[in-house]
C-alpha cells in the first residue's frame, strides 16, 4: 500500500494513510468537531491494517471497538499513522514506511511504537490520536514530543479490533496536547466489553489525591549520562513539591527486574504468539530487529512461561509494599524517557538504544498500573522532557487531576505548535474535595436557571446541593443592579431560612469568577440549615438601607417569579 499524507513540510512518514474523505461521526456527540488519527495496528473498516508490515496487510470489515466509540461520540477520523513494526519498539524508526522524526528536531527519534500518532498530535495535524501501549509505546513518544500520553488501566478501554503485541498486557492509549483533551476522550472510550477477553468492569477511584500527597521517586536514578535529562527531572520533582507533594525514595530494583522480563524471559513468547502464523510462513517479510525479537519467542516452552509468570508475580508482590500503609506513596513519578537519541545512534545500536528509552516504562502494564505521561520541560538543547505519573489500576482520574495541575504549572506550549495551554478543566469523574474545589453558597443571580449562572457553568462548577440557610438571615432586592441581584444579611433576631444552592468551583477558576462579582457583594461565610459554615455571597450593610426586604418569599427564585 502506498504511504500517503503529510503537508506543509510536515513528516510524510507519520502517516500510513490519510482518508479522503475523512470518516465523520455523530454531529451531536460530545467529541463533535474534534479530529483524530489511529495507529495502524487498530482496525478501521475498509482500510488495510498493516502494522507497518505490507506483506501482513489485511482489510477489516468492522471498526475496532475504540474507533467505533469515538465515531459514535462525534469525532472525525483523519487516517492511520505509522508505527514501529508490529508495535515492537520504543523509537519510531522500525518501519518500512520510514522513520518518524521528532517533532522538535528531525535528527532525533520520535519515540514509539505510537510514533506517527504522537507526531500528528504534536504538530497539530490531529486534535488527538489513538496509540497502543504494551511496554511504553503510548508514553515514550508523548514524552519525547511534549504532549500527553494517557495509558489507561488494563481492561478499561476495549482492545477488540487491535492487533495484539502482547495481548494480556496491551492497552489502547490516548495521545493529546493536554490532559483535559485526553480525559474527554477516555470518558468516551472507557467501558466494559464482553467481546474483549481482557476487558473488565473496573472500580475507579473517585477521590482526588490528598493535598499533601506522597510521590515515590526511584532512590537510584539512571539517565545514561544525559545531564540535561537529570536536571529536568530534578526540576520536575521540585514542581511536584510546589504542588504540595512529598517525595519518598523507593527501591526501583523490583520494578527494573520486572521490566527486564518483558523481553529477556519467556514472556517474549506472547509477542511471537500474536503473529505466529504469519511469522512462521514469511519471516523474511519482517524487518530487523523486530524479526529477531519475535524469533526469540520461539525458543520457549510452556513451563518456561509459567516460570516467568511466577517470577513476575513475586516481583509485583515485592513492589506492592510501596503503596501500603501510612508511609506508602500515593503516586510514583519517573522520567518518561531517561534520554534522547538521534536516529543515527539508533541505527548504530538499535537494541541497546531502544532498551534505554524503555528503562522506566516496561514494568507498568506487567504490574497492572495506570500511567500518565505529561510534559515537564523544554531542555536547554530545545528537546522535550517529560515525567510519568503511575498509580494502581483504577487510579486514572486521580493521575489526570494531578497531571493536569503539574502540566499547567510548567506553562509549556502545546506540543510543537507554539500555542499556549488552554485553561485547565475539572475532572468530572472525581468527587470534589477542598484540595480541588471551593464550596460556594449561591443565593441570587448565579442560581441555576438565573441570568449569571453561566459564569459558573463555563468554569465547570458543579451544583451539588439545593438547601437553605440557617434561620438567621434576611434577603433584600438591591436597587439599581443589572441583572437584578439580592443581598443576604445575617441578623440577630427576626431571621428566616433562605433557599440557596451549593456549587463546587474548581480552585483554578475561583479567581476569575470572583473578579466578576461587583460591590456591594462580597465573599463571606454563610451558616446552612445543617449547621455548617460555607463560603458564600454576602452583602455590605450600606447597600441594604434602601433595598426592598423580600425575605417572606423564602428565596430569590421565588421572588423573581412573582416579580415577573
Amino acid at each position: 500500500m502506498a504511504q500517503q499524507g503529510g503537508d506543509g513540510g510536515q513528516s510524510d512518514a507519520a502517516w500510513i494513510q490519510r482518508l479522503e474523505p475523512s470518516l465523520r461521526g455523530n454531529a451531536q456527540g460530545p467529541l463533535a468537531g474534534l479530529r483524530f488519527a489511529v495507529k495502524d495496528n487498530i482496525d478501521v473498516a475498509g482500510v488495510p491494517t498493516t502494522a507497518a508490515c505490507p506483506a501482513f496487510a489485511h482489510t477489516p470489515v468492522v471498526h475496532a471497538a475504540s474507533v467505533q466509540r469515538l465515531l459514535d461520540a462525534g469525532a472525525e477520523l483523519l487516517g492511520k499513522t505509522n508505527l514501529d513494526q508490529f508495535a515492537c519498539g520504543l523509537n519510531g524508526s522500525r518501519s518500512p514506511y520510514g522513520a518518524v522524526p521528532n517533532a522538535f528536531d528531525a535528527r532525533y527519534v520520535s519515540g514509539g511504537s505510537s510514533s506517527g500518532s504522537a507526531y500528528v498530535v504534536a504538530t497539530g495535524q490531529a486534535d488527538f490520536a489513538l496509540g497502543t501501549d504494551t511496554a511504553g509505546s503510548g508514553r515514550v513518544p508523548a514524552g519525547l514530543n511534549n504532549i500527553v500520553g494517557l495509558k489507561p488501566s488494563k481492561g478499561l478501554v476495549s482492545a477488540r479490533g487491535v492487533l495484539p503485541a502482547a495481548q494480556s498486557v496491551d492497552c489502547v492509549s490516548i495521545l493529546a496536547p493536554t490532559v483535559a483533551m485526553a480525559v474527554r476522550v477516555l470518558e468516551c472510550l472507557a467501558g466494559y466489553d464482553p467481546a474483549d477477553p481482557y476487558s473488565r468492569p473496573l472500580p475507579m477511584h473517585t477521590e482526588p489525591l490528598s493535598a499533601a500527597f506522597r510521590f515515590g521517586v526511584p532512590s537510584q536514578l539512571e539517565f545514561f549520562g544525559d545531564q540535561q535529562a537529570a536536571a529536568a527531572f530534578a526540576q520536575a520533582v521540585a514542581g511536584l513539591e510546589a504542588l504540595g507533594g512529598q517525595p519518598v525514595p523507593i527501591d526501583y530494583a523490583p520494578l527494573a527486574d520486572a521490566a527486564a522480563l518483558l523481553y529477556e524471559s519467556a514472556l517474549v513468547a506472547e509477542r511471537y504468539a500474536a503473529v505466529r502464523g504469519f511469522f512462521d510462513a514469511e519471516p523474511g517479510a519482517v524487518i530487523e530487529p523486530v524479526r529477531s525479537i519475535l524469533a526469540a519467542g520461539q525458543q520457549y516452552g510452556a513451563a518456561d512461561v509459567f516460570d516467568a509468570q511466577h517470577r513476575l508475580q513475586a516481583l509485583t508482590q515485592q513492589a506492592s509494599a510501596m503503596w501500603r500503609g501510612k508511609q506508602g506513596i500515593d503516586v510514583l513519578c519517573v522520567p518518561t524517557a531517561p534520554t534522547h537519541c538521534t536516529l543515527a545512534a539508533m541505527r548504530e545500536q538499535p537494541v541497546e538504544r531502544n532498551r534505554e528509552l524503555g528503562y522506566y516504562t516496561n514494568f507498568v502494564n506487567l504490574m497492572d498500573y495506570a500511567a500518565l505521561a505529561v510534559p515537564a520541560a523544554l531542555r536547554p538543547d530545545g528537546l522535550p522532557f517529560g515525567i510519568t505519573l503511575i498509580g494502581p489500576a483504577g487510579g486514572d482520574w486521580q493521575l489526570a487531576e494531578l497531571g493536569q495541575r503539574f502540566h499547567h504549572a510548567t506553562a509549556l506550549p502545546q506540543g510543537a505548535m507554539g500555542q499556549p495551554l488552554p485553561a485547565p478543566l475539572s475532572i468530572p469523574a472525581l468527587r470534589p474535595t477542598p484540595a480541588t474545589h471551593l464550596e460556594l453558597v449561591v443565593v441570587g443571580a448565579h442560581l441555576s436557571g438565573m441570568p449569571l449562572n453561566g459564569q459558573l457553568i463555563e468554569r465547570q462548577a458543579r451544583l451539588t446541593q439545593t438547601t437553605a440557610t440557617a434561620p438567621h438571615y434576611r434577603l433584600y432586592a438591591l436597587s439599581g443592579t443589572t441583572p437584578p441581584k439580592p443581598g443576604l444579611a445575617r441578623v440577630e433576631a427576626g431571621g428566616a431560612a433562605i433557599a440557596v444552592e451549593i456549587w463546587q468551583v474548581p480552585l483554578h477558576a475561583v479567581g476569575s469568577f470572583l473578579a466578576l462579582v461587583p460591590p456591594p457583594l462580597a465573599l463571606g461565610s454563610v451558616e446552612l440549615a445543617d449547621g455548617r459554615w460555607v463560603h458564600g455571597f454576602v452583602c455590605e450593610g450600606h447597600a441594604l438601607l434602601h433595598a426592598e426586604d423580600v425575605t417572606h418569599h423564602g428565596g430569590w427564585k421565588a421572588y423573581r417569579a412573582q416579580a415577573n
